[in-house]
């Protein structure tokens, strides 16, 4: 049998995926970019690089060096707090308490296997990616829950889990900035944006709403739920190969019990969900924000504890599911789940930490704000217009990304810069906002420095126990490439056509 010749850009993926499995363990290299940052630090502070804050005008930040006498005071006394701050910890360990009861009653095994016992292959792949771009609604607890489950799906139907956990977590992760609604992502670097903008015309801030991108975003939902389906099967799936590790999901039709348990589990999902909207709907209601209409429910108690809502609505139909099947017969069996679970995270422990102490020094040594007000110095140097103004701050915007991970502490840095600029140059704010949301998006997938990226390891690391960042990096290079390409050029026709990106939000701004 003639062996199939591989093409420039599957070698390309080979040679990435070599290069970065050379690599120590996540665990240890976080450690060691942990101490590089440590010693550039004080290198880079020794030349007195220091800029002006773009959002402080007058205050000049240089890079703090870390290897001083209050560096390392700094190091001792935050190491605790580095861990649990965090970001991703709580969230995964509280939403994987409500999950771990739905798992291991058998419930979500059992909804899985009905849902792909009565969809198609193809379906599912679409269903996926687009249940991914979704739960950017529910803030970050789409990187919790819809990659693991992507992974046992496709294990189940006999194709690779790692596509599966890859397709899940491009469209939550590429997708983070397309919706069919208004999310706190929007009302987030919304404000932002409208500040900025207040530099340069504080009247037309005021006209401004959180709502500028809306238009585009939904259609960026369908966009990108096409691509990242194809991307998993024309290129990802058939890289992968066949899938030859221990794990296995077998599939098995319903039982009459299992049926009953869903169907109850479903009944008390509904419940909770009716009671949870008596807490934010109704007018004075303590889960409401304040205002009227969507803002009221945007910019809310209730969607800032989206993760113990999503945690409560695992939990109570997996607890239901469990009583009715008789795989939970006492308190002690869910005491037991819900151990076990926590027991199941000791990797992604054990990577937070060493994360969370690189994360935390390269946010102090202020060298992710140097780079940033240098990225935008170059960007006003280079003196473009029109389109490739827009490409060429959608790639200074992805390559900062690889640098710092938050997307609002990012746009912070950033906005109050590039904003400004655009201003100037007769773009809206709404526009660069847009452009800046394409970029970190579609790049989040790709960079260590994303804050889920080492839980999406320790979660690949179940079907392939040699799994690290080479890999890793490898399967999200092509959803990036092709996401950013895509998207990018949606742009590019909106903007030729003129449309507005949301309720009142131009492409051109005028004075």
């Amino acid at each position: 049998m003639v062996k199939q010749k591989r093409g420039f850009f599957q070698r390309s993926l080979d040679g990435i995926e070599t290069v970065g499995n050379k690599l120590p363990h996540p665990a240890t290299l976080f450690g060691l970019l942990a101490l590089i940052v440590l010693g550039l630090s004080a290198i880079v502070s020794m030349f007195g690089i220091s800029v002006e804050h773009p959002g402080k005008p007058g205050e000049i930040v240089e890079v703090k060096n870390l290897l001083s006498a209050e560096g390392i005071e700094y190091i001792f006394t935050s190491m605790t707090d580095n861990f649990i701050g965090f970001a991703p910890l709580g969230v995964v360990l509280l939403t994987m308490l409500g999950i771990g009861v739905a798992e291991r009653s058998g419930l979500i095994s059992a909804v899985l296997r009905g849902f792909v016992l009565s969809v198609p292959n193809r379906l599912i792949t679409l269903g996926l990616v687009f249940a991914g771009v979704m739960s950017s609604v529910a803030s970050d607890a789409g990187y919790v829950v819809l990659p693991p489950l992507g992974a046992v799906i496709f294990a189940a139907i006999g194709r690779h889990p790692l596509a599966g956990l890859a397709a899940a977590f491009a469209g939550v992760s590429g997708g983070f900035s397309a919706n069919l609604f208004l999310s706190g992502t929007d009302a987030l670097l919304g404000e932002l944006t409208i500040s900025a903008a207040s530099i340069i015309n504080p009247a037309y801030a005021e006209s401004m709403n959180i709502a500028m991108n809306y238009y585009f975003i939904i259609v960026s939902v369908f966009l990108l739920t096409l691509i990242g389906a194809w991307v998993t099967e024309k290129i990802v799936e058939p890289r992968l190969g066949e899938y030859k590790g221990e794990y296995r999901e077998k599939i098995d039709t319903l039982k009459s019990e299992e049926k009953k348990g869903i169907l109850w589990a479903i009944i008390s999902m509904v419940v909770a969900t009716g009671l949870m909207a008596l807490l934010v709907l109704p007018e004075n209601a303590p889960m409401r924000g304040e205002g009227s209409g969507v803002d009221a429910i945007i910019q809310s108690p209730f969607m800032s504890s989206l993760v113990p809502i999503i945690t409560i609505l695992f939990f109570i139909p997996g607890l239901v599911y469990g009583v009715i099947t008789k795989s939970i017969r006492n308190d002690k069996d869910v005491a037991q789940q819900m151990t076990d679970t926590m027991a199941s995270m000791g990797m992604f422990i054990v990577l937070a930490f060493t994360a969370g102490q690189f994360i935390a020094y390269f946010n102090e040594s202020n060298m992710g704000l140097v780079l940033g007000v240098y990225g935008a110095e170059f960007l006003d140097s280079v003196k473009l217009t029109g389109i490739p103004l827009i490409l060429m701050f959608i790639i200074i915007t992805a390559f900062i990304n690889l640098f710092i991970g938050s997307a609002s502490a990012k746009w912070a840095m950033m906005a109050p810069v590039f904003v400004p600029i655009m201003m100037e140059l007769g773009y809206s704010p709404e526009l660069t906002q847009m452009a800046y949301r394409i970029a970190d998006s579609s790049t989040n997938i790709i960079t260590p420095l994303m804050t889920y990226f080492a839980m999406i390891i320790a979660f690949a690391q179940k079907y392939d126990k040699k799994m690290g960042i080479g890999t890793m990096i490898s399967v999200m290079v092509p959803y990036s490439l092709f996401f950013l390409i895509g998207w990018t050029i949606m742009l590019i026709v909106w903007m030729l056509f003129g449309i507005d990106l949301g309720p009142a939000s131009s492409i051109l701004y005028t004075k």
